[in-house]
């Protein structure tokens, strides 16, 4: 079978990190595969050159930005038609380029957009829902990251097409990481960026009542780690500037320095309101990092039986109070279950085009 991988997000965060996450495991199958936005010639820094250079793959250079008007009205026949040739065209967003007449599959992670108020202005959600609703037309079926995800795509935008679930998995430059022994540090981390679901703010709150504690207790002060990009972080200005005391913004941080980061921290905080997934808190703890979430019902699905430790989402002082005792706990961190990995997902993947 030859199938059509649109490929063009590759090396960015979020759907990036979904996609290179499964891109090596396709690549081991036995399909053809045509890559999307890839030139064997220029290999980008996210993909290794085994994988635009295999013999089942065949690159198509593609600079047109998805959803773009160039996508949506004007995509390039001559792509369209080298696209066409395949079985299936599978994309790890919600796009489908103008002009693509064969089975097509998109994914889904998450309606946040719909679902939380505030996020996008009324006219970018208007334009979000109608590109949901339009890949939900043209595929043949759609893919998401967790069973929350799905009910809410089903309910929210009425999906009758088959849903299925794929999760995430863990990053390879995390799962192929040798053991080493990092020496824990005073600091807290978080990922993610500013936007109101991801509720960075409820944690800033309760770190600020969390120093003056252990200054009252003789403590060492913690240190909270803010990792993103700076377009993620844009709007950390509008932070007041009281709750900045103790708080590094990092800005975007290479593989290498997330490693570090991560591995030295004493725990991380993922005070999320909403998440289709959330991969910090697993990252976290492959990196023998303790995780303290949010009791938000995905979080309670995707982190059921792995050692985390839940608070009440939204809410500073039960925050407060968690992070209190984390930060004095030293006691070493369990096993954690092996239930998510990119190897996983890709299959569930194939076998679905497979079925179809």
């Amino acid at each position: 079978m030859t199938i059509a991988i649109d490929c063009r997000m590759s090396g960015k965060s979020g759907i990036g990190t979904f996609l290179d996450g499964i891109l090596p495991f396709f690549v081991q199958s036995q399909h053809h595969l045509l890559l999307l936005g890839f030139d064997n010639a220029r290999p980008t820094e996210a993909v290794h050159r085994s994988i635009v250079t295999a013999q089942n793959v065949t690159c198509i250079p593609c600079d047109i930005e998805p959803f773009s008007p160039a996508e949506m009205f004007h995509f390039p026949k001559q792509i369209a038609k080298q696209i066409n040739s395949a079985d299936c065209f599978f994309s790890p967003y919600c796009n489908i380029p103008s002009g693509i007449h064969i089975p097509k599959y998109t994914t889904i992670h998450d309606i946040v957009f719909l679902d939380i108020k505030g996020i996008a202005s009324p006219l970018g959600t208007l334009v979000r829902g109608i590109c949901y609703r339009y890949a939900i037309w043209k595929s043949r079926a759609i893919f998401t990251v967790s069973q929350f995800s799905k009910e809410r795509i089903q309910k929210r935008l009425g999906c009758k097409k088959p849903i299925h679930v794929v999760y995430n998995g863990i990053p390879s430059y995390i799962e192929q990481e040798p053991s080493r022994s990092i020496p824990k540090t005073n600091t807290i981390i978080f990922i993610g960026n500013v936007k109101k679901h991801k509720g960075l703010l409820t944690l800033l709150d309760a770190f600020a009542k969390l120093r003056i504690i252990c200054g009252k207790k003789s403590l060492v002060p913690p240190e909270l780690v803010v990792v993103g990009s700076g377009e993620r972080l844009r709007t950390a200005e509008t932070i007041p500037e009281h709750a900045r005391e103790g708080v590094t913004f990092t800005g975007h941080v290479s593989d290498e320095q997330l490693l570090e980061l991560l591995a030295a921290a004493r725990f991380l905080v993922q005070p999320s309101l909403y998440e289709g997934f959330g991969i910090p808190p697993l990252q976290a703890l492959c990196l023998g990092t303790k995780a303290l979430i949010s009791d938000i019902p995905v979080f309670r699905e995707i982190y059921s039986g792995f050692p985390v430790v839940f608070f009440e989402a939204g809410n500073p002082e039960d925050l407060c109070t968690k992070m209190e005792a984390l930060y004095t706990d030293k006691s070493p961190l369990p096993a954690i279950p092996a239930r998510y990995s990119y190897r996983r997902t890709a299959a569930l993947i194939q076998q679905a085009l497979e079925r179809s």
